[in-house]
Formats: C-alpha cells, structure tokens, sequence
C-alpha cells in the first residue's frame, strides 16, 4: 500500500528474539500462532501480542491459491496487507503495529497485548453466558466507533466475531486479527453513473431467493433443492441505498467465519461495507442470546438459514432486538448503515465524543502476567511448525504428545502441549480462507 506515512516506516521496530522475551502461546489461528511477549529489558514490562506465521505453511497455501483470484490474494500479499493496515491505525480501539520479526522459517509482527482476554471467553464466564442490555450498549458502541473508522479508511474488515474483539486493559475493546480484511476503492464517476442508471431501471428482483441458493448449492455441492426455501422475493428497493452502495468497488471473495458471514458473502453477488454490519447483527445476537442466530449443524445448514431463515428474535419488543433485526437484513441495500445504526433509539442519549474517556467500563481485567523462562528462536520455529505439520509420531510412541518444558534454577515451569493449539471449538472448513481464530 503506497499510502503508508514514510515515517511509520522509518520508526517501526525490527525485532528479533536478542529483544524479545516469548513467556507463552496464548492463541492460534488457519496459519498463525500468537504468543505472549515482552520487549526491551528486564526494567521493561512491555507485553505484547507476537503473532508468526509459517514461512513453510505460507509457501504451502500459496500454490493453492487461483491464480485468476480477482484480489490477487496471495499468502505473502495477505500477510503484508495485514501488516500495512496495522501501520495506519491511529485509533484507541485498534491495535498498534509494534514491529516486525522474519527469521528463515518464520515472519510474524507484535501488536498491542490485551490482559482482558476476548469478548467470546467474557461472555462464557456470565452465569447465563449472556450480557445485559446496559453491557451490550457498551461494546456495541465501541464496535460501532471501531467499524465506522476502518470504513472511513476504505478498509472492510469481514471477520468481525467476539474472538476478534479483545478487552484492554483498562476495560475498553481492541479489534483484532485483520487477516481477511481488504480495502475497497471508489469506483470512476463514469462508472457509477452507469451502474446507478442499471439500478434504477431494475428495482426488483424476483428471482433473487433461488438465485442465491442456486450459487449456495452449486458451491456446496448440497442435494437439498432451492425450491425448499421458505423466503419471499424481495420489496422494492430503496434506490438511494443502491447509489451508496455502487459508491465503491465489491469484493467477490468467499472469506469470513462461517456462522458470521452476510447473505451477499454465501450467494458470491459481490460485497462491500454492509458484510461488517450484518456481522455486527450476529454479534449483538449473541451477546444478547448467547448462541448465534443461524447455526446449523454443519456448514451447509448454517449457510441455508443464513440466506433464508429470519432470526428468532424471542422475548419482549425492545428496541436492542429491533436493532439486531435492522441489521440482519438479508438485503444488504435495505440494511441499516452507520448513521441510522448511530441514531437508532438502542444509543438513544449516548455521547459518541464521550464514550473512549469512560472510566469504568463494564469489565476491568487484572494485569498479570506469569512471568516464565519463555521460548527461544528456536523453541518457538519449532512449536510453530509442529503445530501446523504435526509429526506422525514422536519417539515415545504417542501420537501428537509433544510437550516443551522448561526450567529455570531448579523449578519446572509451566508445560506448554502443542496438542491444543492443533484444534479449535470450530468445525474446519473446505475453504482454507476460514480463520479458526
């Protein structure tokens, strides 16, 4: 990205493990592992998130990559624009790029580490694994301030999940992991002007249900019959809507997390900022139900009620349920964007300018962090590469049991198994572009 400032270039730190102290792994994603880490000396107490990727995994994927992919979205382009999109953060809800690391097996960039853990572990440790509303306000808000300043970069974000939402120390969000993320550029005026022309000739779309399962089913290689859906065509369409949204380049890529992904991501009709919004749905969703609204029991399923069913908004009419529903509108035309969302009466009173200068946010973590021997260069190429091609056996015979234990003046310190950094609570997925994060 030419539009990086030169002197974030200039001022970003080269790491390397002569300063850095890796103490654990606290997370994995579809290619990378982050570990815990501090910079500078022992007088420094600088935590940060090291994420690394497999040069070896990278080079792996990226000869299954379509050569023909409209983004050209290589494993090394993804890696590199996930790093330039962090240089251009000046923003308290997201992170800052702290520096990269690159060594003959591994590349990998710090961010800011966040004590309090994801928005998804917070949520499973409430009684009922569900927030209140005043508590949904709060990280709504915030994931509002968050989104409406990637859009205003150009920037689409497209994993928007609570495992992707961290807490700070001081109780306010971080969004993280901007793997699948990709800009979207204006389209020419003489382009516009002839794509808005078409939408206002085409108001209506009859067709439009069985289209898009036609495409779901296509992709999924499914024997359930279009036919079976339950939805009506659409209504008109709001032509004000259809200009905003021709306003900018669609992407047609096929990436996010799968109980997450908007309708217009499944039917592969292209996409721009509103995929962040109906994700934002599924989220408040969740918050408020603790369950996501269209989970199927498999992947099929789950992208069949996305483009067919209506959420089941249970419980009294209030206006947090009015808004969820706003959001996940099928029709990414008629979907409620940021101003509408900024005005619903969810945020009625709330003090947009005000909300970062809270003090007392729902959720205060406690800063500590176990202080260990940690890993070196090589510890860590290898914990990373063992995750990701995983031996057949190890020399004791056990399948998969490969542990690392250090040790420092005589005491046994924590034991790190890579066993549970291989697997993930969610389902894998055909498409490699599903991040288990």
């Amino acid at each position: 990205m030419k539009d990086v400032d030169d002197h974030q270039n200039d001022t970003l730190r080269s790491l390397d493990f002569q300063n850095l102290k890796v103490i654990s792994a606290v997370g994995r994603g579809a290619k990378g592992i982050v570990f815990l880490a501090k910079t500078g000396d022992r007088s420094s107490n600088e935590c940060v998130a090291l994420k690394v990727i497999s040069k070896a995994l990278i080079l792996q994927k990226n000869a299954k990559t379509n050569k023909n992919d409209d983004e050209g979205s290589g494993e090394y382009k993804r890696v590199s624009f996930e790093q330039q999109v962090l240089r251009r953060f000046d923003h308290p809800l997201l992170p800052r790029l702290q520096g990269v690391l690159e060594t003959e097996k591994i590349v990998g960039f710090a961010i800011d580490y966040c004590h309090g853990g994801s928005l998804h572990s917070l949520r499973k440790k409430q009684t009922e694994k569900m927030f209140a509303d005043d508590t949904i306000r709060f990280y709504a808000v915030e994931l509002v301030l968050a989104l409406e300043y990637l859009h205003h970069l150009g920037i689409v974000y497209r994993d928007l999940k609570p495992e992707n939402v961290m807490i700070q120390e001081n109780g306010h969000i971080m969004l993280v992991d901007f793997d699948l993320s990709t800009k979207l550029n204006p389209k020419l005026a003489q382009s516009l002007s002839r794509d808005s022309s078409a939408s206002r000739n085409s108001l209506t779309e009859k067709h439009m249900s069985k289209r898009r399962l036609l495409r779901l089913y296509s992709y999924c290689n499914s024997g359930i019959s279009p036919c079976d859906s339950d939805s009506e065509p659409q209504p008109v369409i709001n032509s004000a809507r259809r200009t905003e949204s021709d306003s900018v380049e669609k992407s047609n890529s096929f990436v996010g997390t799968e109980e997450y992904v908007a309708p217009e991501i499944v039917s592969g009709k292209g996409h721009g900022f509103g995929v962040d919004w109906w994700s934002f749905g599924v989220v408040l969703y969740e918050l408020l139900y603790g369950t996501t609204p269209f989970r199927g029991d498999n992947r099929k399923e789950t992208f069949f009620r996305i483009l067919t069913k209506e959420p089941e908004l249970t419980g009294e009419k209030t206006a947090l349920r009015d808004l969820i529903g706003r959001l996940l509108e099928k029709d990414p035309d008629r979907r409620i964007q940021v101003d509408e969302i900024k005005g619903h009466d969810f945020f009625r009173g709330v003090k947009w300018d005000m909300v970062l200068q809270i003090a007392r946010p729902p959720y205060i973590p406690r800063n500590e962090v176990e202080d260990t021997v940690g890993f070196n260069k090589k510890d860590v190429e290898l914990f990373v590469h063992e995750v990701f091609f995983p031996s057949s056996h190890d020399d004791d015979g056990e399948k998969n049991k490969k542990v690392e234990e250090k040790k420092d003046n005589g005491e046994n310190n924590k034991m790190v198994w890579v066993d549970k950094f291989k697997l993930s609570t969610h389902s894998p997925t055909d498409n490699e572009d599903f991040s288990i994060f």
